[in-house]
C-alpha cells in the first residue's frame, strides 16, 4: 500500500519470510522520486539520439564515414606490404598491419578523422581482438561472482544481498553510462595537434591511412594506437593521445564529445568498400576497446562498495557511484591513458606508466573509500559488538574467481601492446603469490597461525600492487612487489586502521589505496626496457634498476595528484548527496540490516 503524507511517500508492505511477518515502512522524498524519473527520463532520451550515430559529430564535421578518403600511400607496396623507410616509420617502431586479404587490387576503404577503418578479416579475428574480448569477459567476473562473493561473505548475514546487488546493479549502470558518455570523455581525444605532442615526447608520429590494405601506428605511452595519415587527417600521436580535431585547450583534462550516445564505434557499410568497415583504435575495433575498459569502469565502482558496506542507502549509492564514475573516473583515465595531465613524457613531472589502472581504479577507489568511510561514520556498534565475516566460504571463492579475473585485468591491457603478453601474466601469477604468503606469514609469525582470510586478502593485495607494473617488470620483481604489498597492507588493514579508528568495512582503503599507491611507487623502481614495450621505452632507461631515477618522480606525482583529486571531489559529492537524499540509512534499517530494509528480501530462508 501506499499513501501520501506531507512532503513524502510511505510505502508499507508485510513480507513473508520464515513464517513470521516482517513490516518494512521505507519513506521516499519527493526529491528522491523526481531524480529517479529524471535519469530514467535522460537515459531514455540519450539512447534514442545516439542509435545510429545521430549525435552531432565534434566540431562540426560529418558524422558518416565517407567523409575522408587517404590516397595510397608511397611506403605501401602493390601488395599491401609496409616497406621499411629507415627514418623511424612502421619498420622502426611498433607496426599494425590490417591485411585486405585477397588478391588484386583491394578496394579502398574510407578514413575517418581520428580513426583507421578496417573490413572484418583484418582486424575482427585477430588474436589482438579476441584476447581482449576474452579478457572483457575475465574482468566482468571479477564484479561478479568474484567481488561479490569476496565482499558478501565478509559482512554479516543481514546485508549479504545488499553488498551482491550492489555488485550486479553497477554491472547494469555503469556500462550503460560508460556507452553513453563516459568513454567519450575518457578516450575521446587528447590535447594537442600529432605534430606538437610528438614534438613534446621526442618522437614522431608514424603512420598511414592506406585504404583498405594497411593501417599503422606507433605511441610512446603504452598506449598503441593509429596515427595520422599522411593526408593530415585526426588521428593518434605518438603518445598515444587522440589527436583532437581542431585545438582543445581543455583536451589535457578531459575528452571531448566524440563517442557520445555510442557513436562512431560501430561498424558502418561502405558503398567504396563494398562491406562494413569498423573504426580501429590500436590494431582492435573501438567496440572492443570500449567494451573492455567499460568493465574497468565498473570494477573501479564496486571496489568502493567495501568502505561504506551495511550503512548506505541504496538510492544514494547507485546515484554516488555514476556520479564518482564521471566526475573522478572518467577524468583520471584521460590524464594518464589518453594524453592527459599524467601521461608519460608529456605530463607534470615527465608522467608516469600505468600498465593496467594503478592510478584511475586502485589509487581512485581506494582513497574514495576512505573518505567515504570517514564522512559517514561507523557503523553501530562498531567497536563493541562483535561483526565477524559471516561466510568466508563465499570470501575464499571469490578470492579465487579474482585470482584468475585478474589475468583478464592486467594482460587485457597486452592487447594494446606489442610482445608484452606473457609477461604480465606471469607478473600476475607471482605478484598475487607472494601476497598470499607475505600476509599469511605475518599472521603466522605474530599470531602464531595464519588465516583463511589473511591468504585471501594478502593475494588480492599482491594483484593489486602489481597492476600498475604488470607489462613493465621482471618476475623478480613482481615476486618482491607481492611481498611488498602482503606485509604493507596487512598493517595498514590491522594495525594502522586500529590505530585511526576508521571504519573501512571490508578494507578497501587498506588494500586498494594503499596496494595501489605502493604499486605506483613500486613501478617506478623496478620497470625496466628489458620488459617494457620498445613504444613506451623508445630504447632508453625506464626505472631505478635501468639506472634512471626521473621515473619514480613521475609516479609519485601521479599517485598524489589522483589521491588529491580523487579525495576532493569524494567529499563534495558525498555531502552533496547527503544534502539532498541523505547517505546512511536509518537507525532501524540498518538494525534490520540491508537485504531486508533496502531490498525487501533475505539471503538465507531455511524453511
Amino acid at each position: 500500500m501506499i499513501r501520501s503524507s506531507g512532503n513524502s511517500l510511505t510505502m508499507h508492505c508485510r513480507l513473508a519470510l520464515r513464517g513470521e511477518d516482517y513490516a518494512v515502512n521505507v519513506r521516499v522524498s519527493r526529491l528522491t522520486w523526481a531524480v529517479r524519473v529524471a535519469f530514467f527520463v535522460a537515459l531514455f532520451v540519450a539512447i534514442v539520439l545516439g542509435v545510429d550515430g545521430h549525435w552531432p559529430a565534434y566540431g562540426g564535421e560529418s558524422a558518416t564515414l565517407e567523409q575522408a578518403v587517404a590516397p595510397e600511400s608511397s611506403s605501401q607496396s602493390s601488395s599491401g606490404a609496409v616497406k621499411p623507410t629507415g627514418d623511424g616509420s612502421p619498420s622502426d617502431a611498433r607496426t599494425l598491419v590490417s591485411s585486405a586479404g585477397t588478391s588484386g587490387a583491394a578496394p579502398r576503404v574510407p578514413a575517418v578523422a581520428g580513426l583507421s577503418l578496417a573490413g572484418p578479416e583484418s582486424a575482427e579475428f585477430s588474436t589482438r581482438n579476441i584476447w581482449l574480448l576474452v579478457s572483457a569477459v575475465l574482468v566482468l567476473t571479477m564484479v561478479a561472482p568474484g567481488l561479490a562473493m569476496f565482499y558478501g561473505g565478509l559482512v554479516r548475514k543481514k546485508n549479504v544481498l545488499g553488498v551482491i546487488m550492489q555488485c550486479v546493479f553497477l554491472l547494469g549502470l555503469m556500462p550503460t553510462l560508460w556507452g553513453l558518455y563516459g568513454y567519450s570523455l575518457a578516450f575521446g581525444g587528447g590535447a594537442r595537434s600529432g605534430e606538437a605532442h610528438a614534438a613534446a615526447v621526442g618522437t614522431a608520429a608514424v603512420g598511414t591511412a592506406a585504404v583498405g590494405t594497411a593501417a599503422v601506428g606507433t605511441a610512446a605511452d603504452g598506449d598503441p594506437s593509429l596515427a595520422a595519415g599522411p593526408t593530415g587527417l585526426a588521428g593518434r600521436t605518438a603518445s598515444g593521445a587522440s589527436e583532437p580535431r581542431g585545438e582543445r585547450p581543455w583536451g589535457r583534462l578531459i575528452g571531448d564529445l566524440s563517442h557520445v550516445g555510442l557513436r562512431g564505434v560501430q561498424p558502418r557499410w561502405s558503398a567504396e568498400a563494398g562491406r562494413p568497415v569498423a573504426p580501429l583504435r590500436g590494431g582492435v575495433p573501438v567496440v572492443s576497446h570500449l567494451l573492455f575498459h567499460g568493465m574497468l569502469f565498473t570494477v573501479a565502482a564496486a571496489v568502493m562498495g567495501g568502505a561504506f558496506a551495511e550503512r548506505m542507502r541504496f538510492v544514494s549509492f547507485a546515484l554516488f557511484a555514476a556520479l564518482w564514475g564521471t566526475v573522478v573516473y572518467c577524468p583520471l583515465c584521460h590524464w594518464i591513458w589518453d594524453g592527459g595531465l599524467l601521461a608519460f613524457r608529456s605530463g607534470w613531472a615527465g608522467g608516469a606508466i600505468d600498465f593496467a589502472g594503478g592510478v584511475p581504479i586502485h589509487v581512485s577507489a581506494g582513497v574514495s573509500a576512505l573518505v567515504c568511510a570517514l564522512v559517514m561514520g561507523k557503523r553501530l556498534g562498531h567497536g563493541n559488538e562483535p561483526m565477524p565475516p559471516h561466510n568466508l566460504t563465499y570470501t575464499t571463492l571469490g578470492a579465487a574467481l579474482l585470482w584468475a579475473g585478474w589475468f583478464g585485468f592486467n594482460a587485457g591491457r597486452a592487447s594494446e601492446h606489442d610482445g608484452v603478453l606473457s609477461m604480465p601474466m606471469a607478473a600476475t601469477q607471482f605478484a598475487a603469490a607472494a601476497g598470499t604468503l607475505a600476509w599469511a606469514g605475518a599472521e603466522w609469525w605474530t599470531r602464531g597461525r595464519p588465516s583463511v582470510l589473511g591468504a585471501c586478502s594478502g593475494a588480492v593485495a599482491g594483484l593489486v600492487c602489481v597492476t600498475p607494473a604488470a607489462g613493465y617488470v621482471a618476475l623478480p620483481a613482481a615476486l618482491a612487489m607481492g611481498l611488498a604489498a602482503g606485509l604493507a597492507c596487512c598493517f595498514a588493514c590491522n594495525r594502522l586502521k586500529t590505530a585511526l579508528g576508521y571504519d573501512d568495512s571490508l578494507d578497501a582503503f587498506g588494500v586498494h589505496g594503499v596496494g595501489g599507491v605502493l604499486g605506483m611507487v613500486l613501478t617506478g623502481v623496478f620497470a625496466t626496457r628489458d620488459v617494457a614495450d620498445p613504444a613506451v621505452s623508445l630504447g632508453g632507461p625506464l626505472g631505478v634498476v635501468d639506472g634512471s631515477g626521473g621515473l619514480i618522480v613521475g609516479q609519485l606525482v601521479a599517485a598524489g595528484v589522483a589521491a588529491a583529486y580523487s579525495a576532493v571531489a569524494t567529499f563534495i559529492l558525498l555531502k552533496l548527496l547527503d544534502a539532498t537524499l541523505g547517505l546512511r540509512v536509518t537507525h532501524d534499517e540498518e538494525i534490520q540490516g540491508l537485504d531486508v530494509s533496502q531490498h525487501g528480501e533475505e539471503g538465507y530462508i531455511f524453511l
